[in-house]
């Protein structure tokens, strides 16, 4: 079974509209909510393309009530962790031209018992797992070394890891070497405080930050595909056909969660990693934030281009 948590989820609303402009009126097209977060999409993902997966949360207030009647409706189990503080709220809106702007809260302070509680549930189902995704950002107060803590807890138990956040949390957390982590541009940016601009500063990207601890990186880089660095030192270039994005919300979920569906049954690095940027361009090329299907995902995937880099 593949594990996925993110302690910070939301109610992912989304609106789409005819235009996005400044100073001028748009008009709405449809709009839609859903639970979302990235554990709970690559969830999704993962059992779209018919993976045992089981999505760890937390939940709280109305808010969370509402995440958890959504959840029930999207086909695949979960736990959820019931705290004080009311869940977020995320607002994104899109339009037809794949313009997208993203508007998140940062989710409110967990008390150090729900941090028990969630290290506890985790503890508890590590040994059914071979794959625990740690996945999203932490609330304002969750100590940084949170997702550390967890990742060593895994490492006890024999089960591998990718862990796919950003800031302090990413930077602490990969002190305890995880399976994988799959950054995407600007949080590879933010960890090693440069701009990344050129295909050689990609490569030397995922160099520098496997140095830090990490066995395999995975770049995430948009319409430009991936880079990934395996554990052996590989270094491989997932190249994706060019496709009309409409909201490319979520691709990186999808990406990471192919990526770790197809290395559990067995498939190389090189071939996950196509997998990968195969469903995270499948999910662009979706309106508003929806999941690809393993077959829309395998249409793509003859598409993508892997060669070695480096």
């Amino acid at each position: 079974m593949i594990l996925t948590l993110t302690i910070n989820p939301a109610i992912d609303r989304t609106v789409t509209v005819d235009k996005l402009v400044f100073e001028d009126r748009a008009y709405i097209l449809d709009r839609a909510e859903s639970a979302g977060g990235r554990g709970i999409n690559a969830s999704h993902v993962i059992h779209a393309f018919g993976g045992k997966t089981l999505a760890l949360l937390t939940s709280g207030g109305e808010a969370g009530q509402r995440m958890e009647q959504s959840l029930a409706g999207m086909g695949f189990p979960f736990q959820a962790v019931h705290v004080g503080s009311e869940s977020r709220i995320n607002l994104t809106i899109s339009d037809k031209q794949g313009l997208t702007v993203k508007l998140n809260e940062v989710g409110a302070p967990l008390e150090a018992a729900e941090l028990r509680a969630i290290r506890d549930l985790v503890e508890a189902l590590l040994g059914k797992a071979r794959w625990l995704m740690i996945c999203g950002s932490m609330q304002p107060g969750v100590p940084p070394h949170f997702y550390c803590e967890l990742i060593e807890l895994a490492k006890s138990h024999g089960v591998k890891t990718l862990l796919d956040t950003d800031g302090e949390a990413l930077q602490h957390a990969l002190e305890a070497k995880p399976s994988v982590i799959s950054p995407n541009q600007p949080e590879a940016e933010r960890l090693l405080g440069r701009a990344l601009l050129t295909r050689n500063q990609f490569l030397e990207a995922v160099n520098r930050i496997r140095a830090m601890g990490p066995e395999s990186v995975i770049l995430k880089l948009g319409s430009r595909g991936a880079i990934g660095l395996s554990a052996e030192g590989a270094v491989f270039e997932a190249l994706p056909p060019r496709v009309d994005v409409v909201c490319p919300i979520g691709s990186g979920d999808a990406l990471a969660a192919a990526f770790v569906w197809s290395i559990d049954k067995g498939k190389t690095f090189a071939e996950s990693l196509r997998w990968g940027v195969a469903a995270g361009t499948a999910t662009a090329a979706l309106p508003g934030i929806h999941f690809p299907t393993l077959r829309q995902t395998r249409a793509i995937y003859k598409q993508v281009e892997v060669r070695p880099a480096g």
